[in-house]
């Protein structure tokens, strides 16, 4: 099979030659500093590091729906507006064509690579709570479902509009595996609102753009950090299929989701904090996950970035051990 095919395989819950060995998450900039310290000096191009290490390559599309001109924040977290004037007056700097074009155009020179099952394609949209909490911040952003809704909605309606002119140019060009809404909507802890603030302020436009996207036969899912389980269910109550990436640390177990929800897609979930502990320890996570990987529709993966803890020696293991666990999963 190739790599496309593998990865269409499991998403759609059929059985392929072994699991996809595909690194969802690029890898921080302080871990790849560190490797290239350590002798690794792989080539220029969009698979150069999955290439070297011998994983299955897995491109991704981004979209962003801010133009080169729109404001940064003054620091991490802070916003650029707070209310409707601020909003209409960067709205022109918002929701650019050049954004689309240039994924189009990527999409293009992509297209015959992913038509001959070279790589698997991913594709991410900013989501419903995290772009209005990048344009009020983080904290404002909380408040401004009680203090501003007219303009949340305002904004997310924009953003479904904008969603929607981008796949119907990009769809017919390059239909993606799967794809993620970013949206980083719980820690630790569970969600950061409540079901009822996501049925008003979210609900009503991932139905809008939702069944564009499965259409074209490309699986939905999320992508939100931290203890995802207890929202589960409103994900499916909006379309969306899976999720990733399961942070072990947040206390998220495969296995009891995958008991509780046997349709639910994965991607992820292996703890990174072993991975600097040795190859015992690496099997030991595999061996946890195996069930999971036995059962379908679960591609296993790094539960974020690898850290610069890491070494490439370190890592060349886990893709080792990921490779053969990758077969042991669709043994009898």
């Amino acid at each position: 099979m190739t790599n496309r095919e593998r990865v269409r395989a499991v998403l759609n819950r059929d059985v392929p030659d072994r699991l996809p060995v595909v690194e969802w998450a690029v890898w921080w900039d302080l871990t790849v500093k560190r490797w290239n310290s350590e002798g690794v000096q792989p080539e220029d191009g969009p698979d150069a590091l999955q290439n070297w290490f011998g994983l299955d390559p897995l491109r991704q599309i981004f979209v962003s729906p801010r133009g080169e001109k729109c404001p940064q924040p003054a620091s991490h977290g802070a916003g650029i507006v707070c209310d409707a004037a601020e909003y209409d007056r960067i709205k022109p700097l918002l929701y650019p064509e050049e954004n689309i074009q240039q994924v189009v155009e990527c999409a293009k020179r992509w297209r015959e690579g992913h038509e001959n099952g070279d790589y698997a394609q991913w594709l991410t949209l900013e989501g419903f709570f995290w772009f209005p909490r990048t344009l009020f911040g983080i904290e404002a952003h909380l408040y401004a479902f009680y203090d501003e809704p007219e303009l949340m909605m305002r904004m997310n309606q924009d953003l479904a509009d904008y969603h929607l002119r981008c796949l119907e140019q990009l769809l017919p060009v390059i239909q993606p595996e799967f794809m993620t809404f970013a949206e980083d909507m719980s820690y630790n802890h569970g969600p950061m609102i409540s079901r009822e603030l996501f049925d008003t302020f979210m609900l009503p436009y991932y139905q809008q753009v939702i069944p564009v996207l499965k259409e074209a036969g490309v699986r939905v899912l999320i992508d939100t950090d931290g203890d995802v389980e207890p929202l589960i269910p409103w994900f499916k109550d909006a379309g969306i299929e899976g999720v990733l990436p399961l942070e072990r640390q947040a206390g998220v177990d495969v296995n009891r989701i995958r008991r509780n929800h046997p349709d639910w897609l994965m991607i992820g979930g292996y703890n990174k904090m072993v991975m600097h502990l040795g190859e015992e320890a690496m099997r030991m996570e595999f061996e946890r996950l195996l069930p999971v990987m036995k059962s379908g529709g679960y591609i296993p993966s790094v539960d974020h970035q690898t850290p610069p803890d890491v070494s490439a020696k370190q890592y060349e293991t886990y893709v080792r051990l990921l490779q053969e666990y990758a077969k042991k999963a669709v043994q009898c």
